[in-house]
């Protein structure tokens, strides 16, 4: 089943879980990224070894993983499974999983989409920045390319919409920068974002509409874009109050 439904190249991402004295299972918050590098068996696995920054991530091998496979044609998978070996092979770290429980259909929760209209500027990200992101190493954007102005109409934790004179391909990998109010200030995001879909907007010719996923995003990241949507939310009810 397992080389049925993933392939090599495939993204994961993985959280550790603890099972408690009184048997409830707490997973933590942090979120790793890596990508399945070669089927073993049908319950074993090669995968990358995460990284952060410019630093490998060594996972404790005595906590069981809940691992997300994202799949062919958006379809995601989960199961639970250990670290069994870890090793390097041409200059990639590697690490391989054993699984714990069967893989099964998973449905990701659903984020709150917050309306909203914030410039925005976004590009296509070169094949060689593609290759970093999915090798889970750290990279470079080009500097001096232009990027294009768009305007954000809603946004979420797990992606956005906008509209642009400029369309994009679905399936395409763009780098994607706008800012948000933190706290007082403004913040600058520099986020990615895969296309899932471009329509020419009916009522306006030459406005393309754009709905875009994260693809590779740091869940602290994701947890202050949520805030501030709360944040707005609130604010929002507020002046509705006056």
């Amino acid at each position: 089943m397992l080389s049925e439904l993933i392939r090599s190249g495939d993204r994961i991402e993985l959280q550790a879980i603890e099972h408690t004295e009184d048997g409830e299972t707490v997973t933590k918050k942090k979120v790793y990224q890596s990508r399945v590098c070669e089927i073993l068996t049908e319950d074993t696995l090669e995968i990358t070894i995460p990284m952060e920054k410019t630093k490998l991530v060594l996972l404790p091998t005595d906590l069981e993983y809940d691992m997300v496979f994202y799949g062919e044609n958006n379809n995601l998978y989960q199961c639970l499974g250990r670290i069994i070996d870890r090793y390097k092979s041409n200059n990639v770290y590697m690490q391989v999983m054993e699984l714990t429980t069967n893989l099964r259909k998973y449905q990701r929760r659903e984020y709150y989409r917050f309306a909203c209209a914030l410039e925005m500027k976004a590009r296509n990200l070169r094949e060689e920045e593609i290759t970093a992101i999915d090798q889970n190493m750290p990279y470079a954007l080009t500097p001096g390319l232009p990027l294009k102005q768009s305007v954000i109409v809603d946004i979420s934790g797990g992606g956005l919409r906008f509209v642009s004179s400029q369309r994009y391909e679905p399936e395409s990998i763009l780098y994607i920068s706008y800012h948000l109010m933190k706290g007082e200030e403004q913040k600058k995001y520099e986020v990615v974002g895969k296309v899932l879909s471009a329509r020419e907007m009916e009522n306006k010719p030459g406005i393309f509409e754009h709905r875009v996923q994260y693809y590779d995003i740091d869940e602290d990241v994701r947890e202050e874009i949520i805030k501030y949507i709360f944040e707005e939310e609130r604010r929002g009810r507020r002046k509705g109050r006056l």
